[in-house]
Formats: structure tokens, sequence, C-alpha cells
């Protein structure tokens, strides 16, 4: 589907289209993080860890189930490494200690949306990758991504960034009032070599929302788009100004979440619910493995 901003109208084509509404001058600004296994099963099967950040080969932030089976000073034990629970933060979240790394490819799995109604396979360790995936430390794929071949991509002006995709992309805003929400923080890196390519682009086209986020993120925090590398929790809805993306390829999602938000942000709320309408009344496929969306 083809959204323009502009005029509010709506066109059906096809992905290899894509070419069609890109220009010399324009550039895609992709995010290459590949997804890792972060899932991980106690060895009695009844405790689950789901690693969102190695701050050491052996210290990990997590978050876990069930909460009350990981108090601080308990212990899990995954494969020949057994974990103490050190520290319990604010928002639920734990810091394990490990006493020898874990074996993630023997004993970990790929955290794949709860909506997908199955556990991973052994071919979604490939399957569930864009195909510029380099940079290990994502827990969900950048999904908008995932349209691509390298035979596409070799045709368009593009470049790279890295957001290491996190749970709190897709958790559900819950709190009453929108501002009151709080996203989980996510690593990124926009490189040397990246950030000159955007700064003599005309057009920045953000692949996927994570790349909005990151290249949103840097305008805000350094007045223009720089290299730069830290940690974001920025959440984009109704009223944000956008200083950096002038276009978006995006897959459909999930409602009360804060991608929704953000597209309503970026194309206004009404131009977005009435593009979902059709986009049902047309029997696109949603989420993960769906269509896609290009915002103009």
């Amino acid at each position: 589907m083809v959204v323009h901003r502009d005029s509010g109208k709506i066109e059906h084509r096809m992905f290899k289209d894509l070419p069609c509404y890109i220009k010399p001058e324009d550039l895609l600004v992709l995010n290459n993080t590949r997804v890792v296994p972060a899932r991980f099963f106690s060895n009695d099967g009844a405790r689950e860890v789901l690693r969102l950040e190695p701050i050491s080969p052996t210290r990990w932030r997590c978050m876990v189930k069930p909460g009350k089976r990981f108090r601080a000073g308990h212990t899990v034990t995954i494969g020949d490494s057994t974990g103490t629970v050190t520290d319990i933060l604010e928002n639920g979240e734990r810091i394990i200690e490990w006493d020898a790394p874990v074996d993630e490819e023997l004993h970990g799995h790929l955290a794949l949306p709860h909506y997908m109604g199955r556990d991973d396979q052994p071919i979604d360790r490939e399957r569930y990758q864009t195909v510029y995936a380099q940079r290990d430390g994502a827990i969900a794929a950048p999904t908008a991504g995932l349209h691509f071949t390298p035979e596409l991509l070799a045709t368009l002006p593009h470049t790279f960034v890295t957001l290491h995709v996190g749970v709190g992309t897709f958790q559900p805003v819950k709190a009453e009032k929108i501002e009151e929400h709080q996203m989980h923080s996510e690593v990124y890196e926009v490189s040397a070599e990246s950030a000159s390519m955007i700064q003599k682009a005309n057009r920045i086209i953000a692949v996927g929302t994570t790349s909005m986020r990151t290249l949103e993120t840097v305008a805000r925090d350094h007045g223009q788009l720089v290299e730069a590398a830290g940690s974001t929790d920025i959440f984009i809805y109704p009223g944000y100004r956008f200083q950096a993306v002038g276009a978006l390829l995006t897959n459909f999602h999930l409602p009360k979440s804060t991608l929704i938000m953000l597209v309503s942000a970026f194309a206004g709320k009404e131009l977005i619910m009435s593009a979902y309408a059709e986009a049902i009344r047309e029997r696109y496929r949603f989420y993960s493995y769906g269509d896609c969306m290009l915002i103009l």
C-alpha cells in the first residue's frame, strides 16, 4: 500500500514497484541488526529468562517468568550455567549474574512475536532475519526489512543504522495518558559513513519504525544527523514534530501499540485509520510476516 500524506491518496502496488517511488537523491535507511536467540528456559522447564541486554557475557538484564521464582538471591540453571538474581529493577526487570557463560546456540530460542502462536523452529534463525542483518543483538526482527531481496536492495540508494530491537517496541500502551507510557530503552548506533550519506541525501526514507526512531533520536539529541551511539527510549505519538525522516516504509501494526501511534504521528491519525480500514477490506496481511505500507 502507498499512502500519500499530501493528498490522502491510497494506492495498491506490489513491493517490486518500490523503485518507482525512489528518486536518485533519496536515501533508504535500514536497520542492520540481527536477531539472536534471547529466550531461555531453566533445565526443569519451569522458568523463563528473556535476555534484554548482555551487560557482559555473564551479567544480563532480563525479563523473567514467573517473577515469584526470581526474587533476589534466587538461582536458575540453564545447561551447565547457574545464574543468581543480584538486582530487581523498579520496572520488574532482573539482573542475573552467571557463574559461566550460557551456551546460547544450544539453549537459546528466538523470541517470536506472541501472535504467531508457535514456538521457534530451526528455520526461523535465518527466516526471521533481514537479508542484510549483520549486527547481533536484537530480540525481534525489524520486519519492514523482511520484504527486501539482495537484488532489489542493490538497485536502491541506501545505508544502514543499527538499533537492537527490544520488547518495548511491541508492548501495548496501557497508561490512561499516552505520555505516561514508559518505553524500554534500546541500543543504537549511526556510523560516520552512514551519517555522511544521510547528510547529503535530499529525502530520508526510513525502512521500519526502528530506523525512524534511531534517526529521530539522533536529530533530537544532536540537532542534526551525525555519527552517534547510545540508547534510546524515544516514544513518538501524535503531536511529535519530525526532524529527520521524509518517508516511511512499515508493516501494519497491532492496535494500541506504540508503533501504530508512531505512524499516526507521521501521517495523521485520520489518514492512517482510513488506510487500515482499506487494508482490511483488501485483505492485506498484518504483523511480522505481513504486507507493508509506504508513507510518502
